[in-house]
C-alpha cells in the first residue's frame, strides 16, 4: 500500500495517540476517585466505545493520506501499424465498389474497435512504403490518414513490412540481400496488420527476409486478404492487366512471424475481421485507491462506539 500525502497520516496518527492517552489519563484520574469515595471502579471495560472511537479516528487518519494499492491490469495495449496496399492492383473491381475501398472499411473498423491504449500508425505501400500517419492514439487521424489513400504503382511487400518496422522502431531499417539479418531490438507490443491482394513484385526487400526481421524482433504481422481468387483485370497505365489474390503468399508471411491471414473476399465479409485479430495483451500495475474503504471502515467503527456509549450511559459522550 502506498500514500500520497504521508505527512497527513502523520499528523492524523499525532492528534490519535493523543486523544487515546488523553482518554487513558481521565479513566486513571476517574478510577482514583472512584476508590477513594470506595466505589468500585469499573475498570477498562467501561473504555470499549472510546476505543471503538479512537479505532474510528485512526481509520480517517490513513483515509485522507490517500492510500492506494498497486494492481495488475490485463488490457490490449502496444503498437499497431495498418499496412495498406495501395498499388495499381487494389483498383481492381473484383469486389465491390473496388479492392481499395474494402480495404479501407475494414481498416476503418480496426480502428474503431481498438481501446485508447493502442497507438495506431498507417502505412501506405507500393513498391516501396510511405508513413502516412505515425503510430499515436490520436485514432481519428490515423482514420483520417486510411480514407484519403489512392491507388498506383507496383508492390512490394517486403519493403512494406521493413516500412513498418521502421515506424515502429522510429528509426530507419536496411537489409542487405544476402547479409544477416539485423538486430532491431524486441518489440513484442508490437503488431502489423498487411491489407493487400498479395500480389509481390518481388523488388527491394524480399517478403521471406522482411519476415525473419519481424520475427526476430517479436512483432507479429497479421494479414488480410483482399480480392478474389478468381481475379479480374484492372487497366494500369494503359494496360489491361490480370490481377488476382493471392492468400498463399499472404499466409506465408503471417505464419512466419506468429501471425494469422484473414481473407476478405468483399465489404461485406469484412465484418468481425477487427475482432479476430490476435492483439497480445499486456499486464500493467495501475493504482487503486482505497481511501473510500477506510472511511467506511472508520464510519463503522464510530457508530458503534457510539451505539456502546448510548447502550451504557444513555448517552453519547
Amino acid at each position: 500500500m502506498s500514500l500520497s500525502d504521508p505527512l497527513f497520516l502523520a499528523v492524523g496518527l499525532a492528534l490519535t495517540a493523543a486523544l487515546a492517552w488523553a482518554m487513558i489519563a481521565a479513566a486513571r484520574r476517574r478510577q482514583r476517585a472512584l476508590a477513594g469515595a470506595g466505589i468500585a471502579a469499573q475498570g477498562r471495560a467501561g473504555l470499549g466505545g472510546s476505543w471503538l472511537a479512537i479505532g474510528g479516528l485512526l481509520a480517517l487518519a490513513i483515509a485522507v493520506a490517500g492510500p492506494s494499492a498497486s494492481v495488475p491490469v490485463t488490457h490490449a495495449s502496444g503498437t499497431v501499424i495498418l499496412d495498406m496496399d495501395v498499388s495499381g492492383s487494389m483498383g481492381a473491381t473484383d469486389v465491390t465498389p473496388s479492392r481499395l475501398a474494402a480495404e479501407q472499411t475494414v481498416a476503418l473498423s480496426f480502428i474503431k474497435a481498438q481501446p485508447a491504449s493502442v497507438d495506431i500508425g498507417v502505412i501506405a505501400f507500393e513498391q516501396g512504403g510511405l508513413t502516412v500517419a505515425l503510430a499515436s492514439s490520436d485514432h481519428a487521424y490515423a482514420a483520417a490518414a486510411v480514407s484519403r489513400l489512392k491507388v498506383g504503382g507496383g508492390t512490394s511487400l517486403g519493403s512494406a513490412i521493413i516500412a513498418a518496422l521502421s515506424a515502429i522502431t522510429r528509426k530507419t531499417i536496411s537489409v542487405r540481400a544476402g547479409g544477416p539479418v539485423p538486430d532491431i531490438g524486441y518489440w513484442p507490443s508490437a503488431t502489423i496488420v498487411m491489407f493487400s491482394d498479395g500480389q509481390d513484385e518481388g523488388e527491394g526487400t524480399d517478403a521471406a527476409t522482411a519476415a525473419a526481421v519481424a520475427e526476430k524482433a517479436g512483432v507479429h504481422v497479421d494479414t488480410v486478404g483482399i480480392g478474389t481468387t478468381a481475379g479480374t483485370t484492372v487497366d494500369v497505365d494503359g494496360y489491361h492487366l490480370f490481377t488476382a489474390l493471392d492468400p498463399g503468399t499472404l499466409t506465408a508471411i503471417a505464419q512466419a512471424t506468429g501471425g494469422s491471414y484473414h481473407p476478405a473476399g468483399a465489404t461485406s465479409q469484412v465484418d468481425g475481421i477487427a475482432s479476430g485479430l490476435d492483439l497480445r495483451l499486456t499486464v500493467t500495475h495501475e493504482p487503486l485507491p482505497l481511501a473510500g474503504a477506510f472511511i467506511v471502515v472508520a464510519l463503522i467503527l464510530l457508530a458503534a462506539g457510539g451505539v456502546r456509549a448510548i447502550l451504557r450511559t444513555g448517552r453519547v459522550i
